[in-house]
């Protein structure tokens, strides 16, 4: 495994090389392996004197990712363990939220964790999380995004789910992780997830060292990418966001969702029609009555209400992302270290930088990718 000393801040090395020869030094007991643990529940159950983790991701909570890193989590016996993750996949949804709607938080069974499924986004789940109307506690120790199915290099970041758990706790002044697995079709399976918990646990234990030392920096996100085959990584390499990004594919497709619901859609087609001529008709009676009153209404836009605006065009697409040769570009690129084997490990910033043109300032909010680990704000 390649050396980290000139990649990484050398506390965090510190911290990191600890951790490593701690993990190999202990020897891995039956009861963290068999001993069933206490389901979770919708009130806090753990150790109140342990720091509190945070897990969350864009896969949703059933992902194999999240199952296999909480479990890690749990088994280390450090920490009390959270989770809020949205209920089904979010991945591709960025930094939405849901505004104005209403959004359940569902208890859910995850031996040894604290944890809720909700019908919303990561950001959502986050902020929900944090905002002291779901946990009793104040603030976690650590947020981790994680672990996701397929990588969050250069551009596909503004995409992800995952960093966007991660960036909303940042906002919130926690500090965050974010994981992501290198996933590739035909090639990687569900145990890859496994490994890269091993791969990645010790840096997680490494940060929580450097946040108990206040030497954390408050102002970034760290974001963590493992390679297809995880056990066989060349090491932890520092470095910096790319342009690289999925390509998008838009394709036209047929008014029905699914191809198979033709039967379902005729008949849901004949109710459709029928409905508008009952409202039609409904239009048009109504019309009479009042012209037999003699009230002043113009029958035929009362009738236009109820016909179909033929004038209108409707089309359907679907969005499709397809993988992008990596192009050659620097090494220390983020999309190049994951192809090349490293741990790709990459700070995202939020600063702001104020420009002025005479009387105007202009404020820009900048999220940017730092290979020097220079935190001091701009």
């Amino acid at each position: 495994m390649t050396s980290v000393k000139n990649m990484l801040p050398q506390a965090l090395v510190s911290n990191l090389q600890e951790a490593l020869l701690k993990r190999k030094s202990d020897e891995p007991s039956e009861t963290a392996a068999g001993e069933a643990v206490h389901p979770s529940t919708s009130e806090p159950s753990g150790d109140s004197s342990k720091p509190v983790v945070l897990v969350t991701n864009g896969d949703g909570i059933e992902s194999p990712g999240l199952a296999f890193l909480v479990e890690a989590l749990v088994r280390e016996g450090l920490y009390d363990v959270h989770v809020c993750a949205p209920q089904s996949d979010k991945s591709l949804w960025g930094h939405s939220v849901t505004h104005g709607e209403r959004i359940a938080a569902t208890s859910a069974e995850i031996n040894g964790a604290t944890a809720f499924e909700v019908s919303g986004t990561p950001v959502d789940c986050i902020s929900l999380a944090l905002s002291g109307a779901l946990f009793s506690w104040l603030k976690p120790l650590l947020v981790v995004s994680g672990i996701n199915r397929g990588s969050s290099c250069g551009y596909n970041t503004f995409y992800s789910g995952s960093i966007a758990g991660a960036m909303e706790a940042l906002i919130c002044g926690v500090p965050s992780l974010s994981i992501s697995l290198n996933w590739k079709e035909n090639e990687s399976q569900e145990s890859d997830f496994k490994d890269a918990v091993t791969v990645c646990l010790p840096l997680i234990n490494a940060v929580i060292g450097d946040i108990g030392k206040e030497s954390f920096p408050k102002n970034c996100a760290f974001k963590i990418e493992i390679p297809t085959s995880p056990s066989s990584n060349k090491g932890f390499k520092l470095t910096k966001q790319s342009t690289w990004r999925s390509i998008p594919s838009w394709s036209a497709v047929s008014a029905n969702r699914h191809p198979s619901a033709g039967f379902m859609s005729n008949h849901q087609s004949l109710g459709l029609q029928l409905a508008q001529l009952s409202r039609d008709a409904s239009a048009a009676g109504a019309a009479r009555r009042l012209t037999t009153q003699k009230k002043n209404v113009e029958i035929d836009s009362i009738g236009a209400m109820g016909k179909p605006d033929t004038e209108k065009v409707k089309k359907y697409f679907r969005l499709e992302f397809s993988q992008k040769e990596v192009e050659d570009m620097e090494e220390e690129m983020d999309i190049m270290a994951l192809e090349s084997g490293f741990v790709s490990h990459t700070s995202l910033l939020i600063t702001y930088k104020v420009y002025k043109c005479g009387a105007l300032c202009v404020t820009l909010l900048l999220v940017l990718s730092n290979l020097h680990h220079t935190f001091e704000p701009c």
